[in-house]
């Protein structure tokens, strides 16, 4: 799925659920179970806002919503956990490791190298959990 349509009927926390299960998959599962025992409302609103309201948005692909979730998040310098469940959304939605290699390089430009840096470090963690499949592979959905 590229764009999130609104289905009739459909709440924002329901649609939040469907987009987090196709972009984040299991890490956004585990980020959202996190949260059960210190803010379980927090998980709701994480489901509602980003990802039942922004990532279901038309407009963008998902594709290039999560390279701009990369680039802003490495550009923050300070959301490494963050960073690494959105390369791995990147990847679900068909990125490539090279392609997430220039997006967090791009950065060094504008965020200065020491979070250009973090957020290769934090790919190259994702990375080697997630090799790269073999060309002519579909990526994950």
């Amino acid at each position: 799925m590229t764009q999130h349509h609104h289905s009739v009927g459909e709440s924002r926390l329901e649609r939040g659920r469907r987009a987090l299960a196709e972009i984040d998959g299991e890490a956004g599962e585990k980020v959202l179970a996190s949260l059960a025992d210190i803010a379980p409302d927090f998980a709701s609103y994480v489901l509602e806002f980003p990802f039942g309201d922004i990532y279901s948005r038309p407009g963008l692909d998902l594709r290039a919503r999560e390279i701009a979730t990369i680039a802003a998040l490495t550009a923050m310098g300070n959301a490494a956990p963050q960073l690494k469940v959105h390369i791995e959304a990147g990847l679900n939605v068909g990125l490539t490791h090279d392609e997430i290699t220039e997006i967090i390089m791009q950065m060094a430009v504008y965020a200065g190298f020491p979070a250009a840096l973090n957020g290769l470090f934090a790919a190259k963690e994702v990375f080697a959990r997630r090799p790269a499949p073999q060309q002519g592979a579909a990526p994950r959905r």
